[in-house]
């Protein structure tokens, strides 16, 4: 997990590191906050129409789907922030292995769930086609 971190924070950095070279050879000498407020706002801006686009389309299927999504995104958030939390307290190893099996308890519940939930509307479909063939 530190490893992981450790990698994606020297990414980060080479990124800005040549973000900050490139708009300086350009002229624009942006300071560290004005680097943040374009990268992070065009980043977003990126973000939320794939988003939008997605969760148009699953919206047309399916509202679960939408909560589901929204649910794993905090779960991720918490996961990580859990870790993370381990790491500065010191009350926990803070390690990749924990973080993907957290999700993977998620995954496993909400697979429970779908598969309930699944069984019930299904069961009212065929409830639902037995009446309306009697009635006939």
């Amino acid at each position: 997990m530190k490893e992981v971190i450790l990698l994606l924070a020297e990414l980060v950095n080479v990124w800005h590191d040549v973000l900050i070279d490139v708009t300086s050879l350009m002229g624009w000498n942006l300071t560290d906050k004005d680097l943040h407020f374009w990268v992070i706002g065009i980043l977003g801006l990126i973000g939320l129409f794939f988003v939008d686009i997605l969760f148009h389309y699953l919206a047309k299927l399916s509202i679960t789907a939408i909560s589901f999504l929204f649910s794993f995104t905090l779960m991720l958030v918490f996961v990580f922030a859990v870790e993370i939390q381990q790491k500065i307290t010191g009350r926990g190893n803070m390690e990749f292995a924990d973080a993907a099996i957290s999700i993977l308890g998620f995954l496993a519940f909400c697979s429970v769930y779908i598969m309930i939930r699944a069984t019930v509307y299904w069961v009212k479909r065929i409830q639902q086609s037995r009446t309306e063939n009697t009635s006939a």
